[in-house]
């Protein structure tokens, strides 16, 4: 692992716990406790993390952590659950995307699909989302139209909430919604860390005709603050193949259709 995957590994392992000491850390990501102490020590100079007596805790400019550090971290994983999902978008659909890494790789994958960049008088997509980083890559598509939500910006994610966000869904029609997720639990379904984005979230995937959950499956098992829903809104659920079959089960008994994603040899 290179070292600004590693230090991506580390600050998503933080944004999952909050705290972690040097150990913890060196066993997750499989180096020296010296090379996880460097790797802190950096971190804290970009004021990313805060050290503390034998670990490290979130900074205090965030508990969630921007989009641009988290990007690399299970790739193959949320690639694979990309385009699983892009396969249900189908040529005129409007689809909604909340913020998060794993629906700016499914942004990407419909950005690059052949029906979708054919050149003609009208866009073949509509993307509405709350993600300003999504909004930012796809605006130079001139056959995808954007529509981006308003609302009050998240430093740390990247994502637009509040009233302002809520007046625009509640005016929209959306044909599939895709919504990330921080924690997938079978019992509390998706959940994320703070309340404004749950609501959001919630209201966009309740104005779709199709509501898609997405999260690789170190997501699972994990119960954040929010809670978004499970099958009281959503249908579908799309994860990777490391999760467990019995799992899966448990998922499918509580109403959801649960798609797994393998990740293609060498990506």
């Amino acid at each position: 692992m290179k070292r600004h995957e590693r230090m991506n590994a580390l600050l998503e392992l933080l944004g999952d716990r909050g705290r972690v000491d040097v150990e913890e850390a060196a066993t997750a990501l499989e180096v020296s406790a010296a090379t996880m102490r460097r790797d802190m020590d950096a971190l804290a100079e970009q004021q990313l993390l805060t050290r503390t007596r034998g670990g490290a805790v979130l900074s205090s400019v965030a508990y969630d952590l921007p989009i641009r550090y988290k990007h690399a971290h299970r790739s193959e994983e949320k690639e694979a659950v990309a385009k699983a999902a892009a396969k249900l978008v189908e040529r005129g659909d409007v689809v909604g995307l909340s913020g998060g890494t794993t629906t700016t790789a499914i942004a990407r994958v419909l950005a690059t699909r052949p029906d979708f960049a054919e050149a003609g008088p009208q866009p073949h997509l509509t993307i509405v989302t709350n993600s300003l980083n999504i909004a930012n890559e796809l605006a130079v598509r001139p056959q995808i139209k954007i529509v981006l939500t308003g609302g009050v910006a998240h430093s740390r994610s990247f994502e637009l909430v509040g009233p302002f966000s809520e007046l625009v869904l509640q005016q929209i029609s959306i044909d599939i919604a895709f919504i990330g997720a921080n924690g997938m639990d079978p019992m509390m379904g998706a959940t994320v860390h703070d309340e404004a984005e749950a609501r959001v979230n919630r209201l966009m995937a309740e104005r779709a005709r199709r509501a898609v959950v997405v999260a690789d499956s170190s997501k699972i098992g994990e119960r954040c603050f929010a809670r978004v829903g499970d099958a009281d809104v959503f249908d579908t659920f799309i994860t990777d193949n490391g999760a467990k079959e019995v799992t899966r089960r448990e998922f499918a008994d509580r109403g959801l259709k649960v798609v797994t994603a393998r990740p293609s040899a060498g990506e």
